[in-house]
């Protein structure tokens, strides 16, 4: 029988996961090529043969997403599978429309074609939309199992924007891996918290490796989400964040709507910055869609390092870099905390350099801010350059990881640190502990 010859359609994560769980061995398929979007720098480059099986011997090439029809009309590819997130409904279906009109199916796999089972207990969290609040879930999800004795172990979303063959599996302890890994400033902002809290944390590419390798050292395993997408292994616990701020995006975007469909647990974060018929707008979705759901209402509590040095002074703000892109939002919580100090916030628009500059042209929202891209040394160095340009008197930073750290500031720095705040019952900690009741 004649094999159905398939482009996955990604942007260097999820496709590279459904191909390795549904494609790699299977002889019905000829995965011609992947294409790819939404991070720079990741295509015109193979997916490599020491990860693609015996089936493709010389790796399979990874082509921009622009060049999908092309490919389609060249290789008379049978089916295109739209692989990747955070992506409004109308835009999926527009996908689909172009894949159709050039001859071929249009596909969306399914949780369980994607989705490995573990021999641990896994609790999976994930969201509606890039930049809800799933970080901040997860750090308080292993603190409160931590705290109760148990070996955690997090399994971070892929972020594969090096040598896919040496990131098959990524295994983050301290410092020195994620030296040892070239992290980007992406990658740094999901590890660092749990190596800060003595924790070991997974990433890469195989993910049917990556789950053996971290069940050999886990009680409990924690998925932590990218963007809005779908959780990798089969959850015992699926807890899903939601953002007021952007309400109704939770029946809007893709996969965001799955997750929230699948969700035992929601949590509607950001409550104190939030209007509450905003608030209203989640809960009657809730009810409408997805009713056996446990709620946790939560405030996302906003402090800043040295908060009296930056009162009322001119700053630079510096925004998490996928909540403004991806995640659509056009100010995060750095700007919060610097309104709520009376600082004049800077505009760097003149000041900004090379890819930074190109970023602020391509989202013309974003105002007063620079969103923190790094995603290599070339676009971390502009970044750099940015920051150091831009006349200011202070940087507030309020993305994840010191940026200080990475980047030779000329300024002086102040972090803004955001945590998960419940508001009364019930919250994470009743939650958990009727769940590992359930698990014993």
């Amino acid at each position: 029988m004649e094999k159905e010859r398939v482009i996955l359609m990604g942007a260097a994560g999820r496709d590279f996961h459904n191909f390795n769980i549904h494609f790699r061995d299977n002889p019905k398929y000829n995965v011609v090529a992947f294409t790819a979007t939404q991070i720079p720098n990741i295509t015109e480059r193979k997916y490599p043969k020491e990860l693609s099986g015996k089936l493709y011997p010389d790796g399979i090439p990874i082509h921009p997403e622009e060049k999908l029809s092309e490919l389609i009309k060249k290789y008379n590819i049978d089916k295109v599978v739209f692989s990747y997130s955070d992506v409004s409904h109308e835009y999926v279906m527009n996908k689909a429309s172009l894949v159709n009109a050039c001859g071929a199916d249009f596909e969306l796999l399914g949780v369980k074609n994607t989705m490995f089972k573990s021999k641990k207990p896994v609790i999976t969290v994930c969201a509606v939309r890039t930049g809800c609040g799933k970080s901040q879930t997860s750090r308080k999800i292993v603190d409160l199992l931590k705290n109760k004795g148990l070996k955690v172990v997090a399994i971070r979303h892929p972020m594969p924007y090096g040598d896919l063959a040496k990131q098959a599996v990524q295994r983050f302890e301290n410092y020195e891996d994620l030296e040892k890994h070239e992290c980007t400033i992406e990658e740094m902002e999901e590890y660092e918290p749990y190596i800060e809290r003595g924790l070991v944390v997974y990433s890469g590419v195989d993910y049917g490796k990556i789950l053996r390798e971290a069940e050999k050292e886990a009680d409990i395993i924690v998925w932590d989400g990218g963007n809005n997408d779908t959780p990798f292994f089969e959850p015992d616990l699926h807890i899903v964040v939601t953002d007021p701020h952007r309400a109704g995006h939770e029946t809007e975007y893709y996969p965001g709507e799955t997750n929230f469909r699948m969700a035992d647990v929601i949590v509607i974060n950001k409550m104190d910055t939030a209007k509450p018929e905003d608030v209203e707008v989640i809960l009657k979705n809730v009810k409408k869609m997805v009713s056996k759901a446990i709620v946790i209402k939560a405030d996302s509590k906003i402090t800043v390092d040295n908060s009296d040095k930056v009162k009322g002074k001119k700053v630079l703000v510096i925004e998490d870099g996928p909540t403004l892109t991806h995640g659509g939002m056009n100010f995060g919580a750095g700007v919060i905390a610097a309104q709520r100090l009376g600082c004049e916030l800077v505009d760097p628009e003149s000041f900004a350099v090379g890819s930074i500059r190109e970023t602020l042209k391509k989202y013309p929202d974003l105002h007063n801010l620079v969103p923190a891209m790094g995603y290599g040394k070339k676009q971390m160095g502009e970044l750099e350059k940015t920051i150091n340009k831009t006349e200011c008197e202070y940087v507030v930073v309020g993305t994840p990881i010191d940026i200080g750290r990475l980047l030779d500031v000329n300024k002086p720095t102040v972090r803004v640190n955001y945590e998960l705040d419940e508001v009364g019952e019930p919250n994470l900690k009743s939650v958990l502990n009727k769940f590992l009741e359930k698990m014993k």
